[in-house]
């Protein structure tokens, strides 16, 4: 489990036990949470270039919660 995740379970107070009986189905809960805000973020038109600030806060976004493509 990505680490920022596990963070913010544990601040959420999810046990242990919690996270280990359910943590395949967190896991994918929070990925799911990220791609939705990832949809809203990629939803305006810009440009793909690595200057648009969009397309940098996007990418900070995948890094911080371990979202690949």
């Amino acid at each position: 489990m990505n680490e920022r995740i596990r963070e913010l379970a544990e601040e959420a107070e999810f046990s242990e036990v919690d996270l280990h009986i359910q943590g395949d189905n967190f896991q994918r809960f929070a990925q799911l949470i990220v791609r939705e805000c990832l949809d809203i973020v990629n939803r305006h038109e810009y440009s793909y270039h690595e200057a648009d600030p969009l397309w940098e806060t996007a990418q900070l976004i995948k890094e911080r919660f371990g979202v690949k493509e």
